[in-house]
């Protein structure tokens, strides 16, 4: 019998699966501890920031399936456990920028930063709001990701730097957008957006061919991202190759139907 492969898919309800069942041991546990008249102040602080912690990681875990409707609920529940928990403040302002609600987002990042000013990942999360959408704040937004990486103890430094390539890519900031790409890559050597970063430049610089080339490696080694068909479109429509560009933007409606480039096509982009 021949064995379907382990998809992206199959993956993500594993780890969804994994984050329902700690939520409910927490809660569970929380029946056989004294009651809340029984713990100290930071006894009971701390039990309100686990609840919060756990209820914004599974919220997360929806936001990246793209089920944002439940993902608010979770960081609902999260915010009844922890009123001013920072982590699910970003998140929301994730969720509503998902929805192009920037105004929400907007006001949730900037709640967020101002109760943890010193939380990278909530820097990396704002930064990447006004890289995408504010191009006249692109300079505030690579100085959030610079300030995330000033932190030693930031986990997902390669993000961050790739973001800030990304954004200097936007203003066809060669050198720059290469720097950070690499250092990405340095530390996470299959980071894919830093890798499609790269094929883009090349792109953008007018290396067509060698885009091409690059990202059809990418695509034999690696699972597509949306911007890797997104610029597949690009790149095959630069080569005067529509019947590749239409493989792409079939392949892009139908594995990312809720991202942003799938919705620039539906509303008459490439």
């Amino acid at each position: 019998m021949r064995h379907q492969p382990i998809n992206s898919i199959t993956i993500e309800n594993i780890r969804l699966v994994g984050f329902i069942f700690l939520l409910g041991a927490f809660l569970g546990g929380c029946v056989h501890e004294p009651i809340e008249g029984r713990l100290t102040p930071e006894q009971a602080a701390a039990r309100a920031d686990k609840s919060a912690s756990i209820h914004t990681e599974l919220a997360g875990e929806y936001y990246h399936r793209g089920q944002y409707r439940v993902a608010l609920e979770e960081v609902n529940e999260a915010l009844k456990s922890s009123a001013n928990y920072a982590p699910a403040f970003s998140m929301l302002g994730l969720i509503y920028m998902a929805l192009n609600e920037d105004d929400k987002a907007h006001s949730y990042f900037d709640r967020a930063l101002r109760s943890e000013p010193g939380n990278s990942e909530i820097r990396n999360n704002y930064g990447w709001f006004l890289c995408e959408r504010y191009p006249d704040q692109m300079d505030r937004a690579v100085d959030h990701f610079m300030a995330a990486l000033k932190d030693p103890l930031y986990e997902t430094r390669h993000v961050a730097y790739a973001n800030a390539g990304l954004c200097e890519l936007k203003r066809n900031n060669f050198s720059k957008a290469a720097l950070y790409f690499r250092e990405s890559l340095s530390l996470q050597p299959v980071y894919r957006p830093a890798l499609v970063g790269l094929i883009e430049m090349d792109f953008k610089e007018g290396k067509i061919a060698a885009a091409r080339s690059k990202l059809a490696q990418f695509m034999q080694a690696y699972q597509p991202t949306a911007r890797s068909l997104w610029l597949g479109i690009q790149i095959e429509q630069a080569s005067g190759n529509a019947r590749a560009a239409d493989s792409y933007r079939f392949q892009l409606q139908k594995n990312y139907p809720n991202s942003r480039e799938t919705k620039a096509i539906r509303e008459g982009g490439f």
